[in-house]
């Protein structure tokens, strides 16, 4: 029986094993818009095609049933964004596809996983949480028209190079996290002069006051270390040709583990004494109030702090056990939480089929995840020996670097390698991120602007598929309108 593929997708035949992407957003008319992508394997390379745009009511089977795919036997993966709609699992998007086809091994997008590591891990140290609330009001400060011209011209008259915009925070785009840590870590000597220019505001007084002080400094060098090194592994997270990405969060948790265990720290708050002394020197010239003591415990011996500042080595301390080590022991369990889950079974098997990993076709992992997907065991076992055989013999010719090199390289011996072959292709199909969907915004964006609000679904997906996809900018239009105006030869509008 022919089997009719949906637009943008190549027939990939009756192994045609692939998994389905989807995320949604509100267009101008606060309808939600669900985005579906299909990533597969075809001809030695991963794809990644948009089919449609459709309403959020919708099921996602129907579109699949509306291309032709055969999802009950050929869907082996599902990528949602976590929501309870779509995780759940009892009435969830993922539990409901996974009652029609048992293969649909559910991912949660790992770049969403990442960025709720970081919100969670902040929410759960206070003294962090405040920090980041005073980067929030300082942004909102610094926006304000008198206060953002001053900053500008505080900015040219310190720095030879062009001025900075601050930036806010957001939780569902915590990336810009890192820029807003580098930003303030490199202008604070700028902020903080331009805070004493304008002293007469209250709310500016409490921020210097009660605020921006050393181990506020100390934080900020602290997160601009270890929120550069999550936005390395969230670039990479959202790159089209990721695959499952357990080595990539395994580095990042020994990269914490190496903060918490080397000269990491001192290097951090050295870092932020330097940034303190430029602070110092940059507002040198502005008069400082010096503190008052409790008039009530005049003539009273105080055996106890009253509020003065303590030592620069007691800051130090105290940041240390207060701080340092709580926020890297909060991201290490979090990361344990969200990426040690079912999905690490299967992710552990994938790993065993690239030839860069040190369990590359290791038996006993490859059969598990084999058994996941109903494959035959005992030709699994013969076909993995001889897979180990022509495999050496191949590295002295060509290295094999990646699952789709050696996906490639299997591809002309599939029918003597075909559990190996399926399984590659099954590793290939399943996916990392919903950043696919994502990108489809864009263009769901410029396509339903101010002026086509009243666009209906059909032309929506029929459009955004000529948008986004690239295969389809390839085509000859003319050769369309010559073949419009031979079959449509009336073309006149009727008035009545």
């Amino acid at each position: 029986m022919p089997v009719r593929y949906g637009p943008g997708i190549h027939n990939t035949g009756s192994e045609g094993e692939f998994s389905v992407i989807a995320d949604e957003t509100k267009d101008l008319k606060k309808s939600e818009q669900l985005s579906l992508v299909l990533r597969y394997y075809y001809n030695g390379a991963v794809h990644k095609s948009f089919i449609d745009f459709q309403r959020a009511s919708d099921i996602i089977i129907q579109c699949l049933e509306r291309y032709g795919l055969d999802y009950k036997s050929n869907l082996e993966g599902q990528v949602y964004d976590g929501a309870v709609v779509m995780s759940g699992r009892c009435n969830g998007v993922a539990a409901r596809i996974k009652a029609e086809a048992k293969h649909a091994f559910y991912v949660h997008c790992n770049a969403h996983c990442l960025n709720l590591v970081i919100v969670d891990s902040v929410k759960a140290v206070p003294e962090v949480d405040c920090f980041f609330a005073l980067l929030q009001k300082l942004y909102v400060y610094m926006s304000g028209s008198y206060v953002h011209e001053k900053w500008l011209s505080v900015q040219r008259d310190m720095y030879k190079d062009a001025p900075r915009e601050l930036q806010r925070l957001s939780d569902t785009r915590w990336a810009c996290w890192y820029n807003v840590c580098k930003n303030f870590m490199d202008r604070l000597p700028a902020v903080l002069r331009v805070l004493h220019e304008i002293y007469v505001e209250t709310v500016v007084r409490d921020l210097w006051k009660h605020g921006i002080h050393l181990t506020f400094i100390a934080t900020l060098a602290v997160f601009r270390k270890i929120l550069g090194d999550a936005k390395c592994a969230s670039d990479v997270l959202q790159a089209p040709s990721l695959d499952l990405a357990v080595d990539l969060i395994h580095a990042l948790q020994e990269t914490l583990e190496d903060c918490s265990a080397g000269s990491c720290f001192d290097d951090l708050w050295q870092q932020g004494v330097e940034t303190a002394n430029k602070c110092n020197d940059a507002v040198e010239a502005v008069e400082k109030r010096t503190q008052r003591g409790n008039s009530r415990l005049t003539g009273y011996l105080v055996e106890s702090t009253v509020g003065q500042r303590r030592s620069k080595e007691g800051d130090k301390d105290k940041f240390r056990t207060g701080v340092f080590y709580p926020i890297l022991d909060h991201l290490n369990a979090e990361l344990q939480r969200r990426f040690s889950k079912n999905n690490c079974e299967i992710m552990r098997g994938t790993q065993a089929l690239n030839p860069k990993g040190e369990s590359f076709l290791e038996e006993k992992t490859v059969l598990r995840l084999g058994c996941l997907f109903d494959c035959d065991v005992e030709d699994l076992k013969h076909e993995l020996y001889q897979a180990k055989v022509i495999q050496r013999k191949a590295q002295c010719e060509t290295e094999l670097s990646s699952i789709l090199d050696f996906t490639y390289f299997l591809e002309p011996y599939k029918e003597v390698f075909h559990q190996v072959f399926h399984l590659c292709r099954i590793a290939i199909a399943l996916p990392v991120s919903s950043a696919s969907c994502e990108r489809s915004f864009s263009a769901l964006k410029l396509i339903k602007n101010h002026l086509r609000t009243t666009m209906n679904d059909d032309r929506l997906s029929n459009i955004g598929l000529l948008s986004i996809e690239r295969r389809a900018r390839s085509l000859n239009l003319d050769a369309f309108v010559e073949r419009f105006a031979h079959q449509h030869q009336n073309r006149r509008i009727q008035l009545s």
